[in-house]
């Protein structure tokens, strides 16, 4: 006859493996995702290899040579200029380099928005 203890220690064994066939259980469900993940990284970094051998194909200077030679007229294209071209130091400055009128950095909450040519307040800086 089984004693109370034969029980018990029956009902554990079963819990415990119960326990350990669901951790595994869900350890193989991660691995999967894993591989999935994996399979879908390796998709993406094969489609940004293509995509920079399809870039430096379309842009091979002889390529774009014969294109210019081709469609030159219909597009009225010509050679630019140098001094099209602009220096960083050219450039205009950024907004938030832009520095702060004395009467809002003094504390005066308001804003005075100075008219521009055609009227209208822009908020810019007073000239």
């Amino acid at each position: 006859m089984l004693r109370s203890f034969d029980i018990v220690l029956i009902v554990v064994m079963t819990a415990a493996a119960t326990v350990t066939y669901t951790i595994k259980h869900r350890a193989e469900n991660k691995l999967e995702e894993v591989r999935k993940l994996d399979a879908e990284i390796r998709l993406e970094e094969d489609t940004i290899d293509l995509l920079r051998a399809d870039w430096a194909l379309l842009t091979q200077p002889n390529r774009l040579e014969r294109l210019v030679d081709v469609y030159g007229k219909d597009l009225q294209l010509v050679p630019t200029l140098s001094t099209q071209l602009s220096q960083p130091e050219e450039l205009p400055m950024l907004k938030a380099d832009v520095p702060v009128p004395d009467e809002v950095a003094g504390g005066d909450k308001k804003k005075k928005a100075a008219p521009d040519t055609d009227g209208m307040a822009t908020g810019s800086v007073a000239r």
